[in-house]
């Protein structure tokens, strides 16, 4: 799964791969602090076998899940491509730090995936369920997007998660 940016249409295939507004220097340097908070593992953090990036727990409502953080833009970037299989229970976590809206395809993803955005005050804002795998149609944040949320596909309707519904996680370090 990739972030798409969110430029003007004719640019969009050419920005595909990139977050929106990565490329300004105070991006790069804001991107760089929530790498160091989100990334760098704390004593006895947990990493994923297959990404090797810190995974942490987090909660929608009464369902607890096992994530992994995709902080930098690289790590972004590659999100769960060319994974074949992720759990019931895990999933993978894109924190934006300043919120923005947020726009996702499914290039060079194996598996049919819900993507979940997550508003400013923590709450799910709207799901695209069952991306197709491999489509690159952009799958859009209707507003701001603190963060988004990937689980296999059917797995939001399967525990009813919903708009509106309070998403819990907390990072390593001071970015909690």
């Amino acid at each position: 799964m990739r972030v798409k940016a969110l430029f003007a249409l004719p640019l969009m295939a050419v920005a595909a791969c990139s977050p929106s507004h990565a490329d300004s220097p105070q991006s790069q340097i804001q991107q760089s602090r929530i790498q160091a908070q989100t990334v760098a593992p704390a004593a006895g953090q947990q990493r994923h076998p297959v990404s090797n990036l810190a995974v942490i727990p987090l909660s929608v409502g009464p369902h607890k899940f096992a994530v992994e953080v995709a902080a930098s833009r690289a790590e972004q970037a590659r999100g769960l491509m060319f994974r074949t299989q992720i759990g019931p229970d895990e999933g993978m976590i894109f924190p934006f730090d300043p919120p923005r809206p947020a726009s996702f395809w499914m290039r060079n993803t194996v598996i049919p995936l819900d993507i979940i955005f997550i508003g400013p005050d923590r709450r799910v804002l709207n799901i695209a369920a069952d991306a197709i795998p491999y489509d690159e149609t952009p799958l859009s944040s209707l507003g701001q997007a603190a963060a988004v949320l990937e689980l296999n596909g059917g797995r939001a309707a399967q525990l009813g998660i919903k708009p509106g519904d309070l998403v819990q996680w907390s990072v390593p370090g001071p970015a909690q």
